[in-house]
Order: structure tokens, then C-alpha cells, then sequence
């Protein structure tokens, strides 16, 4: 009664604004996708991707270390903060729109059959396709498209409140129909495909269940999987949905090809790549280039039972770094934040640590054309002038702040001294015990935490470096639970993360950057980072009209953020390591921007020949 209640309010309350949007005659765009710039690729009716193989044999189970998104988990609810929701949620999930992976932003209709929209993209109308139903057998309709986005916006966690802040009302039109129109003055560039992607939510199932609780009950989706079993901190399953409703949409086709995914969780990771050589999972990325240089000499790999294999990445390369907090009143001078990224030598770490195998990041956009080069000149220019009065000097005069080069001894005694001269030029000395301290004498303390102990080899050294200067700095290695708290509740001096900023980017920088996420719990703004000048550089950027616009004014953001110092930059190697039982078949090329495994398939052949030669023991 309550779901038909709701949904003749919204039918009678939006028919005056229905018949307003009709007089008006704009003229509009109807289309099957939308591109941020330029045109799409595939044309209405295209069969399938380019990428993948269409005639894909299905079946099998596809396992994978659950270890991208943290060592445990404890929820299956994704969409708020409470909890560490279980990696791969998100297949049981469809969207209104998806991404195709080789365009770098442009997606086509799933749940939406249709877009339309006016040419300067304040509203869209999304047509839901018949048939469309949850796991559960409902239909997927406009109200729950209207209750996805409501209730995310008030309800859902920071990042989904941020990231939908420019909805300004959703209109449920008729049973298929739903209307989003954005805010007065809203960069609606990439508004449509952002919403778009969002998963959509069955309002019916949320009449009895909490939507605000952690739990591990199965949810219900509408997408080609389902919660096949969770045992919480260790595993979870999802197997097909054999009655999934959209298995044969052109969009799907070639994907999804495993009859089930599984992701193990372990403790830490040399228990995971000892489960690997045992067969206990079948799929992993190599993130430790110390194993990936001298680990994989095991039998299962000298039988040709397991493939390694390095495969490129187009996208940046990922902005992996000691992010400093900010909040602390310690980290507030930026000659401090230098002064500690001094005493990181990379260096020495990657030729003794690293085997040589990574090259020094340098940009939050490293490997891209949209990194900041050299000194400011150009469109670039152009872009930050109007700042000149609110940005520091160097971002003019010097060229883009790049990571100072040391020797490779352990500790290089120049960067030392370099780093002493900053510290006591911030107000920091050090006294007759070797301690540095303030004029209140107070001492420079840095706390390192981490959920693993993979960082450690890494952050000793650093550590004793920091020492050498007069820093009191220490590690601690605290459980993942704690680990996610701390985060949530920005508790920490520095901490270790890494962002893969998207090709094209946009709102999602205001949850990384911008200032209304610097103190809402759970963001991504690690640093608490809070500039009007980063801010309003950050809505240029979603406001650019072409790729090239794009481009300029994400240099001089990278520019602006660099010269900063809200991080010490790790490193990169701009491709996947990858390691698998070679049980799979795949297709003849990867999409360019994703390393295409939800592409791949069983190869049933493979495996028999792998049982055969009495591999694969423990499946």
C-alpha cells in the first residue's frame, strides 16, 4: 500500500511540471548513449562491443584475492558509510547507463533504453526498457529510479551526497519515464553519464529493510548476479541470476561470462600468494614488485600450469602516496610537508627494494597528457592568471614541483640537511636530546598507520630517516576494522592510499580536492585539502566544452596541487602484473582502458588438461 501511495503523490504532484517542460518546444537529443565530447562510437542498434569475443562459452568460476578494496569485510550494504561493504558488490547491481571501455567517456543505455535530453544538458529523461525486473522478479521502474537518487542524496554516504549534489529533483513521469533536472548553474557536462551510472535501487525492498544498516543479508539488485554465500572476513560468492533479464542486451553481451565470481580474503598477502601456488584462487594482480621479481619460481609456474603476464594500463597511472592530514595543525606548514617528503628516498628503496622495476611519480595524473610539465606557459597560463593574487609565486616562476632526486645510499645526508633548513625555517628545532621541537616544546611526532605489513619494509627506512632529522615517527600496523574507522574519522598523520583518477575527470574531484569533503566523514579528501582557488578550478574542469579545454585546466590543477605538498609521491609502473591458472580464454585484445577481465572466459579444455597432469588440487 505504501509503494502505490508514494507513486500516485508523484504522478499527481509532477503533472503541472510535466506540462510546463511541454510548452516550452526545446529541442532535444535522443539517443541510445551520451559522450562527455565528440561523438559516439557505436550507433543505435550495434550488436556488442568491440572488445569482446560475442560467442564467449559460459560457465565457471572466476576467483579472485579480495584485496582491492580492503583485507576484510563485514557488509553488503555499499551505499553507506557504516561498515566495510565485501568487494564485487556491484554485480549484483545495474545502472542506467554503462561505460564502454574503449571510448574514454562515453557510456550506452542498460536500464535506459533511451536518453533524451536538451542541448545544453539541464535535465534527461531516461526511458526504462520492459522487462527490466530485480532478482527478486519486481519490475524496475520510475519510482525506483526516484528512490535510488533521493535517498542516496539524503541518506546515502559522503561521497554519494557529494556526487549527487547537482540533482536537483527527480520526476517519475509514467511507470518507464523519470526526469532528472539539475541545479540553476550546474556544469551539466557529464551530469547525465554520472547519474547514469549510479545502481539502482528496488524502493519495494527498502520498505522493510533499513536502508541506514550495515548488514550481510543478501540485498536485492537488478544486475546478472547474486549473493550466493558470504562467510564475512574470509569469502564471498556471487553466482548468475538465471532469470537476469538483460543477459542478452548488446551492452552485456561477451561479459559476465563466468557462471559465478568468488573473492578470497586473507591476512595478509603472503598467505594470499601461497594460496595462489596452491590453487586456491585462480586470478591475481601482483601490486609487490619484490615478489613479482623474485616469487614466482614455484612448480605450478615452472609447469606452465600458471601464466604471468604484464599487460599496459592507458589510464593514468595512479596517484599512490603518504598523504599528510592536514587537519593536524602540524602539517599546516606547507615547509614541513616538504621537509618530510625530503627524507623519502625513493632512490634507495627502488634499487633495493623495488628490483629497479618503478620510476618515481611525479603528477596526481602521472603517465597522461594531463600532467603539469615544466614551467607555466601557454593555455596553461591562461587558466591561472586570474589566481595570481591568491597562489603562491613558485607556481608561477618555477616549474611544476617534481620529488627532489637522492643518492642511493639509505640516507642521503644533503637531503638531510636540506630538510633541516625548511623544518627550522617552520619553527622547528632541535634541541640538546636530538628532538625536534616547536617554540612550545612540543615535539615533531608522525604516527604511520597500516591494516598490512606489505609497507613496512618500505616505511622503516623512511622512518629512521625522519629520526636522523630529529622526527619522532613510528609505525603501527593496526587491524583492518580500526584501519577503516581511523580513515573514516581522518584519525591519522599520514596514511598510505592510492586513486586512479579517471581520463575525464570531473565531480568525482570535488570528493578528492574540493572543500565541502575536506570534513565529511568517509570522503576521499584524505588531506583534508580546503582552497577556494582548488575548488574553483576544480568546477572549470567540469565545466571544460572540449577534451583540449579539459586537458589545460587539469594540468594547472595538478600544477596547483604539486606545488602544495599534501603528499609524499610513491611511484608507478603504468601496467598490470598479472598471475592465473590457465584455465581461461580471453579475447585477441584488451579494451584500452580496463584490463578487460570481466571479458574472459572458462575454458573447459584448459582445465581438464590442467586435472590430467594433477594440477589445481584444492578446487
Amino acid at each position: 500500500m505504501l509503494r502505490q501511495t508514494r507513486a500516485l503523490f508523484v504522478a499527481l504532484a509532477l503533472l503541472p511540471c510535466q506540462a510546463a517542460f511541454a510548452d516550452t518546444h526545446v529541442e532535444t537529443i535522443k539517443s541510445h548513449g551520451i559522450s562527455a565530447f565528440g561523438e559516439l562510437k557505436y550507433p543505435t542498434g550495434f550488436p556488442h562491443f568491440d572488445y569482446v569475443n560475442p560467442n564467449a562459452p559460459q560457465g565457471g568460476t572466476m576467483s579472485f584475492r579480495g584485496f582491492l578494496a580492503s583485507q576484510t569485510f563485514d557488509s553488503l550494504n555499499k551505499f553507506i558509510l557504516a561498515g566495510e561493504p565485501a568487494q564485487g558488490i556491484e554485480r549484483i547491481y545495474d545502472t542506467l547507463m554503462v561505460r564502454a571501455f574503449d571510448e574514454p567517456d562515453a557510456v550506452y543505455g542498460l536500464l535506459a533504453e533511451t536518453i533524451e535530453y536538451p542541448e545544453d544538458r539541464s535535465w534527461v529523461t531516461f526511458t526504462l526498457r520492459e522487462g527490466a525486473t530485480f532478482s527478486d522478479g519486481e519490475s524496475v521502474t520510475a519510482e525506483d529510479v526516484v528512490f535510488t537518487l533521493e535517498t542516496l542524496k539524503e541518506e546515502g554516504s559522503p561521497t554519494y551526497q557529494i556526487r549527487l549534489q547537482d540533482v536537483d529533483t527527480v520526476q517519475a513521469l509514467s511507470e518507464r519515464e523519470v526526469r532528472v533536472i539539475f541545479g540553476e548553474g550546474a556544469s551539466t557536462r557529464d551530469l547525465i553519464s554520472d547519474v547514469g551510472q549510479i545502481e539502482i535501487l528496488p524502493a519495494h525492498y527498502y520498505e522493510t529493510v533499513e536502508f541506514d544498516r550495515s548488514t550481510l543479508e543478501p540485498p536485492v539488485g537488478s544486475g546478472p548476479y547474486v549473493v550466493e554465500r558470504a562467510d564475512a572476513g574470509r569469502s564471498i560468492t556471487y553466482c548468475k541470476n538465471p532469470d537476469y533479464w538483460a543477459a542478452d542486451l548488446p551492452v552485456n553481451v561477451g561479459k559476465d561470462n563466468f557462471e559465478c565470481y568468488r573473492y578470497e580474503y586473507f591476512a595478509d598477502n603472503t598467505a594470499a600468494f601461497e594460496a595462489l601456488k596452491a590453487g586456491e584462487y585462480l586470478f591475481h594482480e601482483e601490486f609487490f614488485s619484490a615478489i613479482w621479481a623474485t616469487g614466482y619460481d614455484f612448480p605450478a609456474l615452472d609447469n606452465g600450469w600458471v601464466q604471468r603476464e604484464v599487460i599496459s594500463d592507458n589510464r593514468p597511472s595512479g596517484a599512490q602516496g603518504f598523504w599528510f592530514n592536514m587537519r593536524r595543525e602540524t602539517f599546516q606548514d606547507p615547509r614541513v610537508r616538504e621537509a618530510i617528503g625530503m627524507l623519502f628516498n625513493f632512490e634507495w628503496s627502488n634499487e633495493t627494494l623495488f628490483y629497479g622495476l618503478y620510476a618515481r611519480t611525479d603528477s596526481f595524473w602521472e603517465g597522461s597528457n594531463m600532467q603539469a610539465d615544466g614551467r607555466l606557459e601557454g593555455e596553461e597560463l591562461a587558466v591561472l592568471s586570474p589566481y595570481r593574487d591568491r597562489l603562491p609565486a613558485s607556481v608561477f616562476d618555477d616549474p611544476a614541483f617534481a620529488p627532489p632526486v637522492s643518492s642511493t645510499r639509505a640516507t642521503d645526508r644533503a637531503m638531510v640537511r636540506r630538510a633541516n633548513t625548511l623544518l627550522e625555517e617552520a619553527g622547528w628545532v632541535i634541541g640538546d636530546d636530538g628532538i625536534r621541537r616547536n617554540a612550545g616544546g612540543e615535539a615533531l611526532t608522525i604516527e604511520f598507520i597500516d591494516d598490512g605489513p606489505a609497507f613496512e619494509r618500505i616505511v622503516l627506512p623512511f622512518i629512521e630517516n625522519l629520526k636522523v632529522a630529529g622526527i619522532q615517527a613510528t609505525f603501527e600496523l593496526i587491524d583492518p576494522a580500526q584501519m577503516e574507522q581511523r580513515q573514516e574519522d581522518f584519525e591519522y598523520d599520514i596514511v598510505i592510499a592510492r586513486f586512479v583518477l579517471p581520463l575525464s575527470p570531473s565531480i568525482e574531484m570535488r570528493t578528492l580536492f574540493g572543500s565541502e569533503s575536506a570534513n565529511a566523514p568517509g570522503t576521499f579528501n584524505l588531506t583534508g585539502l580546503a582552497d577556494p582557488v582548488v575548488d574553483e578550478l576544480i568546477e572549470t574542469i567540469i565545466a571544460a566544452e572540449d577534451r583540449e579545454t579539459l586537458t589545460t585546466r587539469v594540468k594547472a590543477l595538478d600544477r596547483v596541487l604539486r606545488d602544495k605538498r599534501i603528499w609524499v609521491p610513491n611511484w608507478f609502473k603504468g601496467a598490470h602484473w598479472l598471475a592465473y591458472w590457465d584455465v581461461f580464454g580471453k579475447p585477441a585484445e584488451k579494451p584500452p582502458y580496463d584490463r578487460g577481465v570481466d571479458y574472459w572466459w572458462w575454458d573447459q579444455d584448459k582445465f581438464e588438461a590442467l586435472k590430467r597432469e594433477g594440477a589445481l588440487p584444492r578446487l
